[in-house]
């Protein structure tokens, strides 16, 4: 079995976070309309798949700021952050990068 190109995963990761930014923005959009909203566990599995888009999303349209459980997003973001690295420090002493 082989592994996906670097670049496709790349790019699969790139589009989880700008859906996450898009779902966000729906939702708050949904709000000032007062629809039927996106459930908030939903935002924030799509925050735990995609949270540099989800956190962009909080910031850019003042969503969910204020609720407690949104701080989860913050957290996953910082574990993203960590696992790439350590990704990226792996691939080095590899001789990959």
């Amino acid at each position: 079995m082989t592994l996906p190109a670097p670049e496709l995963l790349i790019a699969l990761y790139l589009l989880c976070n700008l859906a996450a930014f898009v779902l966000y923005g729906q939702d708050k959009r949904k709000a000032e309309l007062g629809r039927w909203r996106t459930s908030e566990r939903t935002l924030l599995a799509a925050a735990a798949v995609g949270p540099f888009g989800a956190w962009a999303g909080m910031r850019r349209f003042r969503h969910k700021t204020q609720k407690t459980k949104f701080l989860l997003v913050p957290a996953f973001l910082i574990l993203h952050a960590a696992a790439i690295a350590g990704l990226a420090y792996a691939m080095v002493t590899a001789g990959f990068l």
